[in-house]
C-alpha cells in the first residue's frame, strides 16, 4: 500500500541515500522548483547523500553545466549518475561497434567528446568512428534532432533503412516524453519504441534499466546503504526503483499529475491506488511535489 507523505523530511531518517530524478521532479527543463531544492539541501544537511540519477543522454560533465546555468545550487547534491554515462560505457565498450550513426541533437554533442574519470582511460584506447547511417555498425539514438518541432513519425525512414541493416540502437534515454515548462516534448525512448515495433532491436542503459543503477551506487561509494529512488515516472523511476529492490518516492505532479485530482500538491489517495493499480506498480511512498 503506497503511503502518502507531507514532507521528504518525514523519511529522512529512514534513509542514508537518495536516487533522485531531474526533470520533472528537481526541475521543469527551465528552472529548479525552490521546495524540492530545500528539500534536498536539508536531506544533505542532515548527513545524507543525493545521486542526480538522470536519463539526460549527455555525460556528467555536461548535466553541470545545464544545472548551474540553470541556477541550481551546488549543495542540493553529492554526484550524478547519467543515463549517457552508462551509454557511453556501452558504446566503448563494442555494444554498437566502431562505426556508428548518431540520432540526436547538437546540444548532445558532448557524449561523443566528454567522457567523465571512470571512462577516460577506456576512451582514449577506444576507436568510436561516426559515419552515415549506410556505413554504420550501430546506432547511438540521444534524441530527436529537433524535438521541439519533430515526432518519432520523421524518423520511419531512416528507422527501416537500419532495420533493413540489423542495426542495433543504444537508447541512450529511455524516456518517452518530458515536459519543457508547458510544452511536452518526445524523447530518445520514444524513437527506441517505434524501432522495436518495426522489429528492430533496442538496448537502453537509463531507468528503469540497472546499468544506471549501477554507476549510481558505483559513485554512491557506501556499503549497505539504506536507499530511496525519487521521481516522476512511474515506467522509469517507480519501476526501476522496484527493480533494483530498493523503496521508492513517487512525486505525483510531474508527467501524470491530471490524474489525481484538482490538488496537484495533495494526490487523491483513492485516485492514486486505483491509478497505481492499473499500471500493476506500487511506490513505497506519494507526494505531490517533492518538498
Amino acid at each position: 500500500m503506497t503511503q502518502i507523505i507531507r514532507s521528504l523530511n518525514d523519511l529522512s531518517d529512514r534513509y542514508d541515500a537518495l536516487f533522485c530524478d531531474l526533470w520533472g521532479c528537481l526541475h521543469n527543463g527551465v528552472t529548479p522548483f525552490p521546495a524540492a531544492v530545500a528539500a534536498l539541501q536539508a536531506f544533505r544537511a542532515g548527513g545524507g547523500k543525493v545521486i542526480l540519477v538522470t536519463n539526460a543522454p549527455r555525460p556528467k560533465s555536461s548535466i553541470i553545466k545545464q544545472l548551474d546555468a540553470m541556477g541550481l545550487p551546488r549543495d542540493t547534491w553529492d554526484d550524478i549518475a547519467s543515463s549517457g554515462d552508462a551509454t557511453q560505457a556501452a558504446m566503448l565498450s563494442g555494444a554498437a561497434g566502431p562505426r556508428v550513426y548518431h540520432i540526436g541533437a547538437p546540444k548532445d554533442e558532448p557524449f561523443f567528446t566528454d567522457f567523465e574519470d571512470d571512462l577516460a582511460e577506456l576512451a582514449a584506447n577506444t576507436t568510436i568512428t561516426r559515419v552515415p547511417l549506410d556505413q554504420a555498425t550501430g546506432i547511438i539514438c540521444t534524441g530527436l534532432a529537433d524535438d521541439l518541432t519533430e515526432t518519432p513519425d520523421d524518423y520511419r525512414g531512416k528507422l527501416l533503412m537500419a532495420k533493413a541493416k540489423g542495426l542495433k540502437m543504444l537508447c541512450a534515454n529511455p524516456d518517452i516524453i518530458v515536459d519543457m515548462g508547458e510544452k511536452r516534448l518526445y524523447c530518445a525512448g520514444a524513437l527506441a519504441q517505434l524501432y522495436e515495433q518495426m522489429g528492430g532491436e533496442a538496448l537502453y542503459y537509463g531507468k528503469p534499466h540497472p546499468p544506471i543503477y549501477d554507476l549510481a551506487r558505483k559513485r554512491l561509494g557506501l556499503d549497505e546503504a539504506r536507499i530511496l529512488c525519487v521521481g516522476d515516472g512511474i515506467f522509469t523511476d517507480v519501476q526501476g526503483g522496484i527493480g533494483e529492490g530498493l523503496d521508492t518516492l513517487f512525486v505525483t505532479g510531474g508527467l501524470a499529475a491530471q490524474e489525481f485530482g484538482p490538488d496537484i500538491h495533495n494526490p487523491d489517495n483513492d485516485l492514486l491506488l486505483n491509478w497505481l493499480a492499473g499500471h500493476q506498480l506500487s511506490a513505497t511512498y506519494a507526494i505531490g511535489y517533492l518538498r
